[in-house]
């Protein structure tokens, strides 16, 4: 992955929790070993079961890599349970049909990471999840392009907008700013696009979520999030 400037400043301290959901030892160990080869990573908690990982790791876990199949069950209301309690979940996992991928999507996850893509992918993607940024390994890509249901929300031009330049992690306030608008409308155009998403049966609770669900639907496109990033980085984000 080439060296990294930033990584040799991080501390401790300012390292990213990780919490690893798998039943399967090696591939635990596996990821671990990815992850710690990672300055801005840390490892928190590791597990079979996702509740017991949670416990152990609490709110250091700004990302949860989770397995999509636990002990021979498809955890999907996990993911789910998960993403609406505002947590950070990658979806990790052997299933890359396209229905899995887009089911894990829909069920909240930030992201979705088949388990051959390897140590690239599965830094970078978590990197990106951790910033609530896009990051779309290959498989993820493949689902995406080739998604033709018609349960996508429309948005506004003036929602679409507003969302682009929240995804850029400026504030709501800057974003309002840049629109010449309210503060409130902002708010307005935001909370549009959550209750479309609910009204097609794919919530998205969080900002993460909502990106996901954007992206998957091609109402934003990666390029165009890391086009206005310089333009926005003055304005200190806001979750």
């Amino acid at each position: 992955m080439g060296a990294d400037p930033v990584a040799g400043q991080v501390t401790a301290d300012d390292r990213i929790g990780v919490a690893i959901v798998d039943d399967h030892p090696v591939v635990v160990e596996g990821v671990r070993s990815w992850l710690a080869a990672e300055p801005r990573l840390a490892v928190v908690a590791a597990g079979e079961d996702p509740d017991r990982v949670l416990a152990e790791a609490g709110r250091r876990a700004e990302v949860i890599l989770l397995d999509l199949r636990l002990r021979g069950r498809m955890v999907l209301d996990k993911v789910s349970e998960l993403s609406m309690a505002g947590r950070r979940v990658v979806v990790y996992s052997e299933h890359t049909d396209q229905e899995t991928i887009l089911a894990a999507l829909d069920a909240g996850a930030v992201a979705f990471l088949a388990k051959h893509e390897g140590r690239e992918h599965c830094v970078r993607t978590v990197l990106a999840a951790a910033a609530d940024r896009p990051y779309v390994p290959p498989a993820l890509a493949g689902a995406i392009v080739g998604d033709r249901r018609a349960d996508r929300p429309v948005l506004s031009d003036q929602e679409r907008e507003a969302l682009l330049l929240w995804f850029q992690s400026m504030s709501k306030a800057s974003v309002a700013r840049r629109m010449r608008i309210s503060e409130h409308t902002v708010k307005q155009y935001v909370d549009r696009a959550r209750i479309k998403y609910a009204r097609a049966g794919r919530p998205a609770a969080t900002k993460s979520a909502l990106l996901a669900r954007a992206i998957e639907d091609g109402l934003v496109r990666p390029d165009e999030i890391g086009n206005y990033r310089s333009y926005a980085s003055p304005d200190r984000p806001t979750p």
